[in-house]
């Protein structure tokens, strides 16, 4: 007995040295290593700091960055991503950084951004999520291979074009409540000031209720409620390293995490069970983006075999990310548009006489929206200042070279969206000034190379809901100009910062004139 007791002593030492040696290569000889590997290729950043690489000097200079606002200009790098700005400084456009023990290689240069995002040999791909990020950021938005091409598959129908001109009235009678709220807002002087942040976001809510779902706000409210608390629980997710198994553990965050998760999946569940139940009495709409889709899932099913449609797990996930994705980044888009056109009047005003010109005082239609060139022009103008996203992220399948650079698998690539967009070398000296005359003749010749214009991704993976939420912002935005003039009020303070998207910090107070 003595013996078999001194060897177990003898094998659990064992297992705890090797899991010490394996801990050890993992947060410090690996990451030494591969720190030597691309400093011998001329590939350099800040120097790895064990086990948290250079968590600790992102997350000050952005707490620092982020204690007052700036002045009222749009070189908000240095508010927004001052971290990625001093990697870029220091170290050139292409460099390394480190989230915890992995390295990231960050990617400006337009060609090879092109490559990454065509991703025409299957090397790229999402890199593999938290699991507390999935929570909110799910479906075909981290999927990959065979499982996001079916699921695209089946959600692309309900964006075609055609089917976004048949949601139209939902995008005007959502506007159309707004303008009529405004209007009573309007004191005896005949303005008012509002933050238009939350009313902005409420207009995108229940636009995306009604053209999703078929319901009004009151009904979603609740769901967009729930989905901005979970984006703060992601950001706090997606700026930690993630300790294996820590999610179980019943800390006051991970069970609010789950509460918040398994109430939206209840709301959602519920939304396609009347759906579904409707549809059998033959009284379901089928003109919203749930009924098309649940439309499209059938014929793929009835195509490929019972099998190979969406569960309806699958279409709960991509339902969520309708209600977060279809709110969220038109909610940015038009709040941010609201603010650059306040800070730049003559733009407001050439808008306004081009809208005026083409639909006079009636609802904005379908047709028309293509003759908004002015609108359209600074729309582009404030997607490529403001981009929703301040960087896209990707992964490398296997081992390969990139520009000349030799990539190991499990690499992890940062496309900085927002340093793209504001780069002189790509958009000319006045790249931090808002330009719109730069799109007036299209993307591709705002700038010298067509992938430098990357708001909503690039290649296959492009964002699907794209033209259904620059439809929105150009009716939502022409109804505006139609009934007001505006200007920010003395109070904006300008705050731009990253939450999940890029969100004005103290709101967006504007001074509202009826015309």
């Amino acid at each position: 007995m003595a013996d078999i007791s001194i060897l177990l002593r003898c094998i659990a030492y064992l297992l705890v040295f090797s899991w010490i040696l394996r801990l050890a290569y993992s947060v410090w000889w690996k990451p030494k290593k591969l720190e030597k590997f691309f400093k011998q290729q001329g590939v350099v950043g800040p120097p790895y700091r064990l086990l948290f690489g250079n968590l600790k000097e992102f997350l000050s200079s952005m707490k620092e960055a982020q204690l007052k606002p700036m002045n009222l200009s749009h070189k908000i790098i240095p508010r927004v991503a001052p971290f990625f700005e001093n990697t870029m400084l220091n170290y050139g456009k292409t460099s390394i950084t480190w989230f915890g023990p992995s390295p990231r290689i960050h990617i400006m240069d337009p060609e090879m951004i092109k490559e990454i995002l065509t991703n025409k040999f299957g090397q790229f791909e999402k890199p593999e999520v938290n699991p507390q990020i999935k929570l909110l950021l799910t479906g075909v938005a981290i999927l990959e291979g065979e499982k996001w091409a079916k699921h695209r598959r089946i959600i692309n129908p309900a964006f075609h074009m055609e089917k976004i001109k048949r949601m139209l009235p939902a995008f005007s009678a959502s506007c159309c409540e707004l303008i009529s709220r405004w209007e009573k807002s309007v004191g005896s002087e005949g303005s008012f000031e509002l933050d238009v942040w939350p009313e902005i976001q409420n207009l995108t809510g229940d636009v995306i209720s009604r053209a999703a779902f078929g319901s009004n706000y009151k009904e979603g409210n609740r769901i967009f409620q729930l989905q901005r608390e979970q984006a703060k629980y992601l950001v706090e997710a997606a700026d930690s390293v993630y300790i294996p198994g820590f999610r179980f553990l019943p800390t006051k965050k991970n069970r609010r995490r789950q509460a918040i998760d398994r109430e939206v999946r209840a709301l959602v569940t519920s939304m396609i069970k009347k759906r579904e139940k409707a549809t059998k009495l033959g009284e379901a709409p089928r003109d919203d983006l749930l009924g098309l889709l649940l439309e499209s899932n059938w014929r793929e099913s009835q195509e490929q075999g019972n099998s190979k449609g969406m569960t309806t797990e699958e279409v709960i996930r991509e339902c969520k990310l309708f209600y977060f994705a279809g709110q969220e980044t038109t909610a940015v888009l038009l709040t941010w548009t609201l603010i650059v056109l306040g800070m730049h009047p003559t733009w407001q005003e050439r808008a306004r006489d081009e809208v005026l010109e083409v639909f006079g005082k009636k609802k904005p239609e379908f047709d028309g929206l293509s003759q908004l060139k002015i609108v359209t022009m600074i729309l582009y103008e404030v997607l490529r200042l403001y981009p929703p996203l301040v960087f896209l992220l990707r992964s490398v399948n296997k081992d390969m070279k990139l520009g000349g650079i030799s990539l190991p698998a499990g690499m992890e690539i940062v496309l900085p969206t927002l340093l793209v967009h504001h780069d002189r070398d790509l958009w000319g000296k006045d790249a931090e000034e808002f330009n719109p005359e730069r799109f007036a003749e299209g993307i591709a010749k705002a700038t010298n190379n067509k992938v430098s214009f990357i708001p909503f991704g690039w290649g296959p993976r492009i964002c699907v809901g794209q033209n259904f939420a620059f439809v929105e912002a150009k009716i939502v935005l022409a109804m505006i100009l139609q009934n007001f003039l505006f200007e920010l009020s003395p109070s904006y303070a300008h705050a731009p910062h990253s939450l999940v998207t890029i969100h004005p910090q103290h709101g967006a107070q504007i001074i509202f004139h009826k015309l």
